[in-house]
């Protein structure tokens, strides 16, 4: 889960680095005609540009879940649980960072996103990240795979169960 989590905030932070240093801000450039575009823009809010006005509350939420993600991998022992965790924990680092580091100033920084989707709001990798993660955690939940790992059978030889 940690190998997988710092992949994902390596490769936002790369994604973001080369966004800064190639595009300006607020000019679309087509990548895939009008499906998927780059566009740099700074946002201040959380998902949707929403909560602009509460940039360190929304550090010290991200903050939180961060640590709640680090406490809860030495719990986990489903393989798919974590990779969801990985891939949330390494996407919620990856704006982290940028709330952190980035201007105008700590606690306060804006997230770097690129991508551009028709009809949607521009986001960049660890946003994408946190929304596969989202899936796969409803997923789990309706595959009823348990953090923890498979619980094991404990049927005994007469047939009853053991829980």
């Amino acid at each position: 889960m940690l190998v997988l989590a710092a992949a994902v905030w390596a490769l936002d932070q790369a994604t973001k680095q080369w966004a800064l240093g190639r595009f300006t801000p607020g000019e679309a450039e087509p990548f895939l005609g009008r499906l998927l575009q780059f566009t740099l823009v700074f946002n201040p809010g959380a998902a949707f540009s929403m909560g602009t006005a509460f940039t360190p509350v929304i550090t010290v939420i991200m903050a939180a879940v961060g640590i709640g993600l680090l406490v809860a991998s030495t719990r986990v022992g489903s393989r798919w649980w974590a990779m969801s965790a990985g891939f949330l924990l390494g996407g919620a680092l990856g704006n982290l960072t940028d709330r952190l580091f980035r201007p105008p100033g700590f606690a306060h920084g804006h997230v770097v996103d690129f991508l551009m989707l028709p009809d949607f709001p521009v986001f960049n990798v660890a946003d994408s990240f946190i929304t596969t993660a989202a899936v796969c955690i409803v997923l789990a939940a309706i595959k009823d795979i348990p953090f923890g790992g498979r619980a094991a059978d404990t049927t005994t030889e007469e047939g009853d169960h053991r829980g």
